[in-house]
């Protein structure tokens, strides 16, 4: 594969796994304005693998932290503490998204990635995105995060699976209307996506297996390490800037972005 190809697919697909943007509107839109074949599957794994690998080790200590309170009352059958919740809510908000998934992804994704569909969704849902923005109260810290708010959030993160509706976009937005400030409604749509990259890595490899397709590895190579460099720089300055930009940029990017769709394919 051409090397501008994949520097530009990784860097992309590392900034918009993260933001609140879709990633699937702009894998739509790069083909048309690129004239590019599809990547294939193997390069899809990677990308996603760069993607998890820079957010584990991004928030390496946070995830040390919550694995080890997480996993500590199991084995510890005197124990009272109140730190493992968090671990176990994230586990619980991505149960819905993987149940879909795993039973309906292919049925989705044949009769849902209409770019009309895309454009559509990009443009309703950074509208709500922006409500929820200026209607949510943007005062819970993320340790009160309850059963209730990981199951609404949870199940939001379903109409992920509507292409141009942003995994992250759609979490977000959930915990930002439950009243999360913005920090921790961006971390806890960080700390969910784990469970969903890494399913959606292992359902890519799952294919590439039983079609029997090869895997370039110097091009694996790249597009990890690429993904994963995009990714670590789009997590960190958008955790560092959210709480004084607000959600207001991306909102207007998505309408822009939805516009341009809507030009394109209407």
């Amino acid at each position: 594969m051409d090397l501008i190809h994949l520097i530009i697919l990784s860097i992309v697909q590392g900034i918009t796994e993260f933001l609140p943007i879709s990633s699937s509107a702009h894998l739509v839109l790069l083909p048309q304005f690129m004239d590019w074949k599809d990547q294939g599957l193997a390069i899809d794994v990677a990308a996603h693998l760069g993607s998890l690998f820079a957010l584990v080790f991004y928030f390496r200590k946070d995830f040390r932290i919550i694995l080890v309170n997480g996993l500590t009352p199991i084995f510890a059958f005197n124990y009272t503490g109140k730190k493992y919740k968090l671990f176990w809510l994230v586990i619980f908000a991505s149960i819905p998204a993987l149940v879909v998934g795993f039973f309906f992804r292919d049925i989705i994704s044949h009769y849902l990635r209409d770019p009309l569909v895309i454009s559509f969704a990009t443009i309703f849902f950074g509208l709500v995105l922006w409500v929820s923005d200026k209607a949510g109260k943007c005062h819970r810290a993320m340790e009160t995060v309850s059963k209730r708010d990981a199951v609404l959030i949870g199940f939001s993160q379903i109409l992920a699976f509507i292409p141009g509706t942003s995994r992250s976009g759609i979490t977000m937005t959930t915990g930002l209307l439950l009243g999360l400030d913005r920090n921790s409604a961006v971390k806890f749509s960080f700390f969910m996506s784990v469970p969903i990259i890494l399913a959606a890595a292992l359902y890519e490899v799952s294919n590439l297996m039983q079609s029997g397709g090869s895997v370039d590895i110097p091009d694996f190579i790249i597009t990890v390490l690429l993904s994963a460099i995009s990714s670590f720089f789009t997590i960190h300055f958008f955790l560092k800037f959210v709480d004084k930009i607000g959600m207001f940029p991306f909102v207007i990017y998505r309408l822009i972005l939805g516009a341009v769709l809507l030009y394109l394919f209407l």
